[in-house]
């Protein structure tokens, strides 16, 4: 086959990928406004019957913002961090008087640098509430008897 021929299919190929349905709508967003970074973040379905639970040990102070890939609802107070890279999942535990925000919808993050930090950052939802983070808990799975 003629190198010329099979680069005039990647045009098609990456079409393909761009119009599945489901991979539309399901990636953080990073937007960039008078130099400050706004990243939105999807709330994924969680899995109706999970094979395993999570159990949490201590976390870091911060996590990469850019490793962000969704999120998953926890808990009334708890939102728990789809990462790219280890450990894949991170519990955020905000402050306890924090309303019962929207967070289904998404929620937004703007972090101060690359790291999203507890104590210091905040998740905001469309509605104008936020609630700080208190601290990350890193979450291992363990499978289910």
């Amino acid at each position: 086959m003629i190198p010329g021929t099979v680069l005039a299919f990647v045009p098609l190929l990456l079409g393909l990928f761009a119009a599945q349905p489901g991979v539309m709508g399901q990636s953080v967003t990073r937007l960039v406004v008078e130099d400050q970074v706004i990243l939105k973040v999807p709330i994924r379905p969680r899995p109706m019957s999970p094979q395993f639970e999570w159990r949490e040990r201590k976390g870091p102070k911060c996590i990469p913002a850019n490793a962000i890939r969704g999120a998953l609802l926890s808990g009334p107070q708890q939102v728990d961090f789809v990462l790219a890279e280890r450990p894949r999942r991170m519990r955020a535990e905000l402050e306890e008087d924090c309303p019962a925000l929207d967070f289904y919808k998404g929620f937004y993050l703007q972090p101060q640098d690359d790291q999203l930090c507890a104590g210091r950052d905040a998740i905001h939802v469309r509605t104008g509430g936020s609630c700080t983070i208190e601290r990350f808990r890193q979450l291992v799975p363990k499978l289910r008897d």
